[in-house]
C-alpha cells in the first residue's frame, strides 16, 4: 500500500468509513483516482451508505489530492459504493464473506488450467493464512493471496427476480 493510498484510507476512517478500494486510472492529462468506499460492516446489497456520503467524502479527498505535488491538478476523483458484487481486496474480506459464492481471477491459472473460479468462499486458510479456501464445483480447493488478479462477490440476480 502506497503513501497516498495509506492517507487516503485514513482520512476515509477519520469521515467515519470504510476504504474498500483505491485505485488510480486515467492518463497523464487526466488522471483518475476511484475510490469506493462503504459504511464499517455493510452488506453487500443492503448499505446504509447514501449519495451525500460520497459526496463528502469526495470533497474531502479533492482538497487532499490538491495538496499533494505528484498529481495534476486536473485529477477526476470518483467516489462510490462498492455495490452488490463487491470487490474483495484485503485478506480480511476473504475471512469476513466467507460463506459467499464469489468470483476469482488469477495472473495465471488458479484451479487445475483454469484462470478463474466460481465456488463459495470457505475464508482463509487456518494453517496458512496466504491461501484462500473455496468450494469449487463440489470440491475444496486453495488459492494463493498473491495469485489473486481480482476477486468479487457474486450477487444472485434470479433471487431478486423470484423477490
Amino acid at each position: 500500500m502506497g503513501r497516498i493510498e495509506q492517507d487516503v484510507e485514513r482520512l476515509v476512517e477519520d469521515l467515519g468509513f470504510e476504504l474498500i478500494s483505491f485505485e488510480r486510472a486515467g492518463g497523464r492529462r487526466r488522471p483518475l483516482v476511484r475510490v469506493r468506499i462503504d459504511v464499517p460492516g455493510g452488506s453487500p446489497g443492503r448499505s446504509a451508505l447514501t449519495v451525500e456520503d460520497c459526496v463528502r467524502v469526495s470533497r474531502q479527498l479533492e482538497r487532499y489530492l490538491e495538496e499533494r505535488s505528484e498529481l495534476p491538478d486536473r485529477s477526476i476523483v470518483e467516489v462510490s459504493s462498492p455495490g452488490v458484487e463487491r470487490p474483495l481486496v484485503r485478506r480480511a474480506d476473504y475471512a469476513r464473506f466467507a460463506g459467499k459464492r464469489v468470483f476469482v481471477q488469477g495472473y495465471a491459472p488458479v484451479v487445475g488450467q483454469l484462470r478463474s473460479v466460481e465456488g463459495v468462499l470457505l475464508g482463509l486458510a487456518e494453517d496458512d493464512r496466504d491461501q484462500v479456501e473455496m468450494e469449487v464445483a463440489g470440491e475444496r480447493v486453495r488459492i494463493p493471496v498473491a495469485a489473486i488478479a481480482k476477486a468479487n462477490l457474486v450477487h444472485d440476480w434470479e433471487a431478486d427476480l423470484r423477490g
